[in-house]
This record gives structure tokens, sequence and C-alpha cells, in this order.
């Protein structure tokens, strides 16, 4: 006996025939037979939304998501060889600002000489050319 997944959804107002005609299964009357409401909505009451206030500021329309800082795959050569590279090496050497928490490495139209083992996000393009010098990306 196979047990039954998925229920098709049911064809509302399509006629007596369907035996969901006339009220589509909404009852008789009332605010929820007419149309639809807001998610928000409280009966009538003020809601949560209206309640709280405005985000005040300079920054309010700015986003919420942190950028990732860019760095070039051939900024990367001003570290040592053979030298695995994050976050803590980036802001050493100067790549990155003090504080920085995400961080990508793009391939930029770059050529790496040296090889790293890289610890940080970076693009398809930047690890080949990471590989392609001998290094290797752990993420």
């Amino acid at each position: 006996m196979q047990k039954i997944v998925h229920t098709s959804k049911k064809r509302l107002g399509r006629g007596h025939g369907s035996g969901r005609g006339k009220t589509a299964g909404r009852g008789t009357k009332g605010q929820n037979a007419r149309g639809s409401m807001p998610l928000h909505f409280e009966g009538g009451q003020l809601s949560i939304v209206r309640k709280l206030p405005f985000l005040r500021g300079k920054g309010r329309n700015k986003s919420r998501y942190k950028k990732p800082v860019i760095v070039a795959v051939k900024r990367l050569e001003v570290i040592p060889e053979k030298t695995t590279v994050s976050i803590d090496i980036l802001v050493k050497t100067g790549l990155i600002p003090e504080g920085t928490t995400a961080v990508k490495i793009l391939a930029g139209g770059g050529a790496l000489s040296r090889a790293y083992t890289v610890s940080v996000p970076c693009s398809s393009g930047a690890k080949t050319i990471i590989e392609k010098a001998g290094g290797s990306v752990v993420s």
C-alpha cells in the first residue's frame, strides 16, 4: 500500500457540479467571505506595525547586509610564499581594514607567482589562478 504524499489543490468556485460552487468554501457572509485581508490585520485594533516607532536617523534606508571587502588576486603578492591566507593575515599586511568580517578574493585579471593556501571565500576565477600557481583553496 502506497502512502499519499501530495494532495492536489481544491479547485474552488468552479460551478455547482464541483461541490465547491457558489460560496467557494468560504461559508456565507462576513469579513472572511468577501475579499482578502492583509496578514498584519488585527481585527480593527491598532496593528503592531503602527505601534512601533519609525526607524530614525541617517542610515535608515541602507541595507542591513554587509557586503564583503573585495581583494584582487594580484594584491596577494605582498604576503610571503606558502602562507595560509586568512582575514588576520590580510589585516596584518594592510590589504583590508581592521575589524573586517567579510572578505572575498576575486580574479581581477591578475596572476600569481607564489603558492598560497587560501582559507577565505574566493571566486571560481581566483581559485583557478591560485591553483595554477601551485596553491590551494580551503573553504
